[in-house]
């Protein structure tokens, strides 16, 4: 049976990011369809939304294979009725200098953060151009903006999917599409993004990363508290939420990361060298206390 209402579909709707978006919109009173890998957070998050009295349904999707996210796309097509509202916001982290990144590392990271969005549109955005209807919302991050180093492999992800939806973008201008874009760029923010390695496939694990440096465990450790005085995943879910209402495209989360991208883009259009600057981060966990 296929429900009357317009739908948001969002990946990595388990936790996070995509949890508070999944109760955001759902409190607006439309269909919520969450897809993530891990089973039993999604059937967690799926009782959640049920008991808050939002019509729910979770469905287990891995995103960096085509074949689960075209059978993800078949079973909402075949029990929800667009427009949908789709969130492309599965996304894991990787840390480490470029010269000690696994083949591996980088397989599994562009598998989700990447192609998971590529494997998306290529799913959902004919019918939504055929509908002329809808709004996009793809993950990126303040990464995406800036190249800081030991993050090489996920800076690669978000600076892609950001220009994926910048692109995106001018061809739905381009062809007076009423299907709306936005690129969501967060800066620091509360999810279990530091502990990816949860849902990381045996097959994409090398032995470098099961056997992790006391230095590593130090500087997640370092990262970690400083996620623990970030912005609430809600506050977030806020933002898109007005940033669809509105069709605006760039979502920022914090004004902390302004200096730099405004740095890294005088140095591009100055053809001057780039230059490690202050490391923000830090900065913001100084004043945040």
């Amino acid at each position: 049976m296929i429900r009357d209402r317009s739908s948001v579909v969002i990946t990595g709707g388990a936790s996070g990011i995509g949890k508070a978006l999944a109760f955001r919109f759902g409190k607006e009173g439309h269909d919520i369809i969450i897809g993530d890998v891990e089973e039993s957070a999604l059937g967690i998050t799926t009782s959640e939304l049920r008991s808050a009295g939002i019509l729910a349904t979770g469905i287990v999707v891995d995103v960096s294979d085509i074949d689960s996210v075209r059978s993800f796309k078949d079973r909402i097509f075949s029990e929800f009725t667009p427009p949908y509202i789709l969130c492309l916001n599965a996304g894991v982290g990787a840390g480490g200098p470029i010269s000690e990144s696994d083949i591996l590392d980088w397989e599994w990271v562009l598998g989700v953060n990447l192609w998971g969005v590529i494997y998306g549109l290529n799913a959902f955005l004919p019918f939504m151009q055929e509908k002329n209807n809808g709004h996009i919302v793809i993950t990126s991050s303040i990464a995406g903006h800036l190249s800081y180093p030991n993050m090489g492999i996920y800076n690669a992800s978000k600076h892609a999917v950001l220009s994926i939806a910048e692109t995106l973008c001018y061809e739905m201008q381009e062809k007076s599409s009423d299907v709306g874009v936005s690129v969501l760029c967060p800066g620091l923010v509360k999810t279990n993004i530091l502990d990816s390695d949860r849902n990381r496939p045996e097959i994409l694990t090398s032995n470098d990363s099961l056997n992790e440096s006391n230095d590593d465990d130090g500087r997640k450790e370092a990262v970690r508290e400083i996620y623990n005085l970030a912005l609430d995943p809600e506050s977030v879910a806020d933002l898109v939420f007005k940033a669809v209402q509105s069709k605006q495209f760039y979502i920022f989360t914090e004004n902390t990361f302004q200096d730099a991208i405004k740095s890294r883009h005088r140095d591009i259009e100055s053809a001057r060298n780039p230059t490690l600057g202050a490391n923000l981060v830090e900065e913001h966990l100084n004043d945040t206390h």
